[in-house]
């Protein structure tokens, strides 16, 4: 069985801790952060480049002694508020001292050094898909902003009943334009707390094919192959996403079986 499904290493402090080297890939590294007010972290990025992510909380941030000032703007995830975040290049290093209870973020993928350390807000909410595919999105990085090396980075809200990452599609090859090969990970939070939702990991030739339970607070690895989440009744689904490859560009090919759900909703 692949070793997808991540749950946390602990109840406060660093909660996850996702490298290249724990998830068996060559680009994304996903952290997590359970912090009390007052508490202090601090890391140095090294040759990666980082955004943290204020899931919920707030906390003041600061990159190489550039305090940005107290951050966040909601005390739940699923209050659908912007999320803030920070930018923090390869060679620097970042710390957050919590001002409230604060649950970070940090998502981590190769650095180049071309852009600077910056705040990151006022993520407008874009719907996606129709019926029961409908989904609300934060797009914190992705292609369209310009502003990482490597990573791109988005919040998904699936409506209790729903599905997401749907059609299920895939992006594990190096063909753009057809296709960009992308890591990625998945941060699960569910609301009621007790709930749960599924994901499957499977490619088409069935030499992965993987499904999950996520509970509230796991993490799941898609090192290749498609990745649909179901939201049962009564519960909303939250996740995180991180993405990294070759270059920042997201290029995916929907299942030749169910691409026509996608054809007949574009209609």
């Amino acid at each position: 069985m692949a070793d997808l499904l991540r749950k946390p290493i602990a109840k406060t402090g660093k909660v996850h801790d996702i490298t290249p080297q724990s998830a068996n890939w060559g680009y994304v590294g996903f952290g997590l952060y359970h912090l009390k007010p007052g508490e202090t972290v601090s890391e140095a990025t090294g040759d990666r480049e980082i955004i943290l992510v204020l899931v919920e909380g707030k906390a003041e941030i600061a990159v190489d002694g550039h305090n940005f000032g107290e951050l966040g703007d909601r005390m739940s995830v699923f209050e659908r508020k912007s999320p803030h975040s920070v930018y923090a290049p390869n060679d620097s290093t970042w710390t957050a001292t919590a001002t409230t209870e604060c649950t970070l973020a940090i998502c981590s993928a190769p650095g180049k050094g071309n852009y600077p350390a910056r705040v990151i807000r006022d993520v407008a909410l874009v719907e996606r898909g129709k019926g029961a595919n409908t989904r609300y999105i934060h797009p914190i990085a992705m292609e369209e902003s310009d502003i990482a090396d490597s990573l791109l980075v988005t919040e998904v809200f699936t409506p209790q009943g729903n599905w997401s990452s749907y059609p299920p599609h895939r992006h594990d090859e190096d063909k753009f334009p057809d296709m960009t090969y992308l890591e990625e990970t998945y941060y699960h939070r569910l609301n009621p707390r007790q709930g749960f939702g599924f994901q499957r990991v499977f490619t088409e030739d069935g030499t992965l094919d993987e499904t999950m339970a996520v509970a509230d607070g796991d993490v799941v690895l898609v090192p290749r192959g498609h990745h649909p989440c179901g939201a049962p009744y009564g519960y909303e689904m939250y996740y995180l996403n991180v993405m990294a490859g070759p270059i920042r560009k997201w290029r995916f090919q929907n299942h030749p079986d169910h691409d026509w759900i996608f054809q007949r909703d574009s209609k």
